[in-house]
């Protein structure tokens, strides 16, 4: 039944929104009856809510993904220095971890006129169309790029990278200057430059702001985002050393 249940919750995936009964049934595999007593119980536990009739995640599961110990304490650590970023800049920030392919988003800070962005809290994005996931990728353990760059690559616009030899310089370049950079791969009319975090040999994380791309000065942003990741980087390693 947990399975089942697991089923149910992962149709939710990756934007949430809300079925009806019949909805969550036929995406999830089951038996309108099987849907009706597992959704039933969900809505007990406070781990789906009732609206007419539809059905959407309940605040059991916001409460429960925030105390994730990694996520918590890492999203935690950030703030300050998020904080920091958007005053500086006054443009959208983010904050994200790598999740296999994806970039998780755990933190995302912006004005009231921001732009339109497919990014949110607790969402992903492939990690080959992001900025932050490209500092993510430079700088992840051996191996896992070169598998990335030999699957076919997913396109969110049509600026998207899709040809690994571009992929490949792209991250030699973040490399060697410590910043990645995307030009309208996630939304058009966006462009956002990243740094990757540490708190060991490989990135934990990755900070980014996003800037309408009329905007988009990379040298007027470069040294407030390198310095927010160095900062976080020496928070991280400094708590992760032995008392």
């Amino acid at each position: 039944m947990l399975d089942k249940a697991a089923a149910v919750l992962d149709v939710y995936r990756p934007d949430g929104g809300s079925f009806r009964l019949t909805e969550l049934a036929a995406r999830a595999g089951l038996t309108k009856t099987t849907a009706f007593r597992l959704v039933g119980d969900l809505v007990r536990l406070g781990l789906l809510e009732r609206a007419g009739e539809r059905y959407r995640l309940g605040g059991t599961l916001f409460e429960l993904g925030s105390l994730v110990p990694r996520r918590h304490d890492l999203r935690e650590a950030a703030l300050p220095f998020l904080q920091d970023l958007f005053e500086s800049t006054r443009q959208t920030v983010h904050f994200g971890i790598r999740d296999d392919r994806e970039v998780v988003y755990l933190e995302r800070i912006h004005g009231h006129d921001a732009v339109p962005l497919p990014s949110r809290i607790g969402g992903r994005l492939p990690l080959t169309c992001t900025a932050i996931g490209k500092a993510l990728l430079a700088f992840s353990e051996p191996g896992l790029a070169a598998a990335i760059l030999a699957d076919p690559l997913p396109r969110l616009t049509p600026s998207s990278i899709t040809d690994p030899v571009r992929l490949r310089t792209a991250l030699e370049q973040t490399q060697v200057s410590g910043l990645a950079y995307e030009e309208q791969e996630a939304t058009p009319g966006v462009s956002c430059i990243a740094a990757p975090v540490f708190s060991g040999a490989v990135a934990v994380a990755a900070l980014s702001v996003a800037v309408p791309r009329e905007q988009f000065r990379p040298a007027h942003l470069a040294p407030a985002v390198r310095t927010a990741a160095l900062g976080l980087s020496r928070t991280l390693r400094r708590t992760a050393e032995p008392a």
